[in-house]
């Protein structure tokens, strides 16, 4: 991605506007596919990304799930 290059070389340069311009470029490249926003779904169920498992409705799934993954 050449935004992130262009954070990387304004670092070094130590040119904040650069930089401050880069970063916008990398935002709107992760934007328009999706990969940053709103959730892509539209049904009502909370987003639970970026949270921790304990603190899902998925804890007690995880923990019924350890066994089968453990290795002998």
């Amino acid at each position: 991605m050449d935004a992130c290059t262009a954070v990387g070389a304004a670092k070094r340069a130590d040119d904040s506007t650069a930089e401050k311009a880069a970063r916008a470029e990398v935002h709107q490249a992760k934007v328009a596919p999706g990969e940053r926003g709103p959730v892509g779904w539209g049904d009502g169920t909370p987003d639970y990304n970026r949270h921790l498992i304990e603190n899902t409705p998925y804890a007690n799934e995880d923990d019924a799930d350890q066994g089968s993954r453990r290795r002998s």
